[in-house]
């Protein structure tokens, strides 16, 4: 399931069958008191593993835990690239994936990476390579409020510290989207949260990562359909 478990001869094997590679691109910023800084690249990878659990064409590669969170600036712990150093990332790092693997998907988990990553793939389509970008839509509030901390709470419930949870701006995001654009996170936040974690529960999350799953099976199965004989689960 995992390409950087595999040998090279064995990566090579997997490849000429046609597998699809997914890579999860995912962040490392602040998701408010109660929540790891590894929130983004969390979901990411754990979409990422659940679908490959269910199609045996898919490999999936270490997530990429950086990205463009400039607008978390001025918070602890927040490790950024930018836009810049992002999309150059991807765009090598894709242009690598496709001398083994002829289709890649970019599973993007967090939301301030998906200019970057449309600009990318524009790129790299332009060169006559097969890539795609998911970015799932889990709907609710914006960053680190009920939506990530249930997701959390149903892949990693010993990273989130409930007792901390409390709610931030909770202004819905057309009305704070100029504001953060302006000044980022921090102007209109103090505890970095967009939204209200309160009432968050582990059962809501993996509701969620079921339908972002299932809708990431369901783009897969239209760009590529799965072949109906299938060997055994690698």
């Amino acid at each position: 399931m995992f390409v950087a478990h595999l040998t090279w001869p064995e990566a090579g094997a997997c490849a000429a069958t046609g597998v699809i590679l997914l890579i999860p691109l995912g962040a490392t910023e602040q998701h408010g008191p109660h929540l790891p800084l590894s929130t983004d690249s969390d979901i990411a990878a754990a979409l990422c593993a659940r679908v490959a659990a269910e199609r045996a064409d898919v490999l999936v590669a270490p997530v990429v835990p950086y990205g463009a969170s400039g607008e978390h600036a001025g918070f602890p712990g927040t490790l950024s690239i930018g836009q810049a150093a992002l999309e150059l990332l991807v765009v090598e790092l894709c242009r690598s994936a496709t001398d083994t693997f002829a289709r890649i998907v970019l599973v993007n988990g967090h939301g301030g990476n998906v200019e970057t990553l449309r600009r990318a793939v524009t790129l790299l389509r332009a060169e006559s390579r097969d890539i795609r970008l998911y970015s799932p839509g889990y709907r609710g509030d914006p960053h680190a409020g009920r939506t990530e901390t249930s997701l959390q709470l149903a892949l990693h419930p010993e990273r989130v510290r409930a007792e901390l949870a409390e709610p931030g701006d909770t202004r819905d995001l057309a009305t704070l989207l100029p504001l953060l654009r302006a000044g980022g996170v921090r102007a209109v936040s103090p505890n970095g949260i967009l939204g209200d974690p309160t009432g968050a529960g582990a059962e809501e999350g993996e509701s969620l990562l079921k339908l972002a799953t299932t809708a990431l099976l369901d783009d897969l199965g239209r760009w590529w359909p799965q072949d109906h004989e299938e060997g055994p689960r690698r």
